[in-house]
């Protein structure tokens, strides 16, 4: 059964899976301003999904048409749970599932789940195996580090690659690196190495440190990878996707307007089961590079509700 990963043109340009970042309501703006080959959800736990709490961790999964291809990206440590999980992102209408077997918060990683998973082989074949099974035919991806504590690229990548995946996402960084140091780009090449060595189709999507499109496809070009990811990039230019727009062009009037649809988005999207203070941390993509931008941002920090902030910025454009 053929998937959308097959479809898409080389580079594939993916936007990476945020925190309380790349909700629909951000993934819809992104769209506005030039839309990637994938998108991802934000990190879903297949606990909580299995839980009474499933409605309140499952706002982590609504996505738009307009968001399509869209992949469903999940993580935990029960394999039976990810299993039911899985069956439930395919009658969603996701494109294709990831699992997170990278993600380094210390909380998550003590608890056995995310990038712990490197040095769990057995439990990550049931959740692999669990996963493939209760998607019932979905594409199915990994997203990854190097390692946790030490660099251990070749025999983690080797693991994976034995389970013919879909997709192999590799962020170049070890878990205990966090963001801190440069990713190891060569890290990645090493795994398009063995990837070609095995002769296999799964594609490898490289990501770590992508400033820009042109970085992006350097970066294509030098490691052969058949993809990158972009995550922290979109803070810096919205427009990133976008080859036809120059971001030096968009004027502040612009932004601002751009900014207002957010909240509204966001507002009507989430009401009040989302805290408005995760809109804050948009601002500064909006506000950068304007005159006074730090205090035209330290102006749009003091309010509380969306209904405050739009009549502010209102009064602006």
């Amino acid at each position: 059964m053929k998937g959308f990963w097959d479809n898409l043109k080389k580079p594939i340009l993916i936007q990476a899976p945020m925190e309380d970042v790349t909700d629909t309501v951000f993934r819809q703006i992104i769209t506005k301003c030039g839309k990637p080959d994938v998108f991802f959800t934000e990190f879903t736990n297949v606990e909580g999904m299995c839980s009474a709490g499933r409605d309140k961790v499952g706002r982590r999964l609504k996505f738009t048409d307009a968001e399509h291809p869209i992949v469903a990206q999940i993580w935990g440590n029960n394999p039976k749970n990810y299993f039911e999980t899985a069956k439930l992102i395919k009658n969603m209408g996701f494109d294709g599932i990831d699992i997170n077997m990278g993600c380094p918060e210390k909380s998550v990683v003590k608890k056995g789940s995310c990038a712990a998973l490197i040095n769990n082989h057995p439990l990550a074949k049931e959740i692999i195996s669990a996963t493939r099974e209760g998607a019932g035919g979905l594409p199915l991806s990994i997203k990854t580090r190097i390692g946790i504590k030490n660099i251990q690229t070749e025999e983690w990548a080797n693991f994976l690659l034995g389970f013919n995946l879909d997709a192999l996402i590799i962020h170049g960084r070890t878990a205990a690196e966090m963001s801190d140091v440069p990713a190891h780009w060569d890290e990645i090449g090493k795994v398009v190495d063995l990837k070609n060595k095995m002769k296999l189709k799964t594609l490898i999507i490289g990501n770590g440190d992508v400033k820009d499109l042109n970085d992006a496809m350097e970066k294509y070009e030098k490691y052969k990878v058949d993809g990158v990811m972009i995550g922290r990039g979109i803070f810096d230019n919205l427009w990133i996707y976008n080859k036809k727009i120059n971001p030096a062009n968009i004027s502040y009037k612009e932004k601002l307007k751009l900014l207002i649809e957010h909240i509204t988005l966001f507002d009507k999207t989430w009401g009040r089961t989302k805290n408005f203070s995760i809109m804050k941390k948009f601002y500064k993509i909006y506000v950068s590079g304007m005159p006074d931008a730090r205090d035209f941002r330290m102006e749009l920090m003091k309010f509380q509700t969306a209904q405050e902030t739009l009549k502010f910025l209102r009064l602006r454009i």
